[in-house]
């Protein structure tokens, strides 16, 4: 893949941040509504880079949901931990949000806290768009990587293997570990559990990714036990190589707009050594139900898709 921009349209400027994925758009109001050239060369560029990043753009809400609307559907803000009040779509990352604080020491290993958003569910969100408000002036990167270069540099007996496989994605608290009242109610009430391909073939290029959240994927499907740990393990520690991934130093005004499909990212932890606040704030576009190579689509086993229609229920 190239690592020179793919050029400008309309003012718009997209400069690469790695060679395989992230990029930086300049020239662009994301306050304003986008022309269709505009729109043309983001989305573009997201499909090329699988996450863009945005400086200095200081959105309201109400901007926030009307810029990602001009690219989808959108979601309510998260199928489990709701959203902001009065803002159906928005959900808000802050510092000690319940959805990430366990009880307990959980076992950490290299790829611990890399995942797909909301893989849980038979249609995951297509894209996540996030916005900086309230920013440490150190720490609190976040990282996304590249599952298709991924599954490309998978030697070639593995990606045959690999894409006649599926696996169980469940959202759940981690094994072993207790969750705070609020969360274990939560995730009974609603819990998301579906098969999904190991490989998803992208509905818009045609390109094959690795489609195996370590936050969310608990086992391989028709395959033993050992064999499932073994063989998730791998592909785990080979998405998360580093050149196949992208380190973002947010801002207060930086926006992240990242392909959900495409992608895995790893949220900071450094945050709680920190006595800094930090606040973000995200919205999540509809997704379309997963195909695996062999053309056999996703299969809910638990819980509903994730949709529009349960914001606005929320109205």
């Amino acid at each position: 893949m190239s690592a020179a921009p793919i050029g400008d349209e309309a003012d718009v400027h997209v400069s690469p941040l790695s060679a395989h994925i992230g990029a930086v758009i300049s020239g662009v109001d994301l306050a304003r509504p986008l022309d269709p050239k505009q729109i043309h060369v983001i989305r573009a560029a997201l499909l090329k880079w699988r996450v863009v990043f945005f400086r200095e753009q200081f959105l309201n809400h109400e901007q926030h949901v009307a810029f990602s609307a001009q690219f989808g559907e959108l979601t309510v803000g998260h199928p489990v931990f709701g959203h902001v009040d009065g803002h159906p779509q928005i959900y808000s990352i802050s510092k000690f949000r319940k959805a990430t604080r366990f009880e307990g020491q959980p076992l950490l290993r290299p790829w611990t806290g890399w995942h797909t958003d909301v893989t849980a569910a038979v249609n995951p969100p297509f894209a996540s768009i996030l916005r900086g408000v309230t920013i440490p002036p150190y720490g609190g990167d976040t990282q996304w990587t590249n599952l298709v270069v991924a599954y490309e540099r998978l030697s070639e007996p593995l990606r045959r293997f690999v894409d006649g496989l599926r696996g169980i994605h469940r959202f759940a608290p981690p094994q072993g570990v207790k969750g705070t009242d609020s969360f274990a109610v939560a995730v009974d009430q609603h819990t998301l559990v579906s098969e999904h391909p190991l490989v998803r073939v992208h509905p818009e290029t045609g390109e094959r990714a690795l489609y195996v959240s370590p936050g969310f994927l608990k086992q391989i499907s028709g395959v033993s036990p050992r064999e499932s740990e073994l063989l998730l393990e791998l592909l785990w520690e080979h998405v998360t190589r580093p050149e196949f991934t992208v380190r973002f130093k947010w801002e207060a005004g930086s926006v992240a707009f990242w392909d959900n499909r495409a992608t895995a990212h790893l949220a900071p932890t450094d945050i709680f050594d920190l006595d800094f606040d930090r606040q973000l704030y995200r919205t999540t576009l509809v997704g379309d139900v997963p195909v695996g190579p062999d053309g056999r689509a996703s299969v809910a086993l638990e819980g509903s898709p994730v949709g529009a229609a349960a914001a606005l229920a929320l109205n």
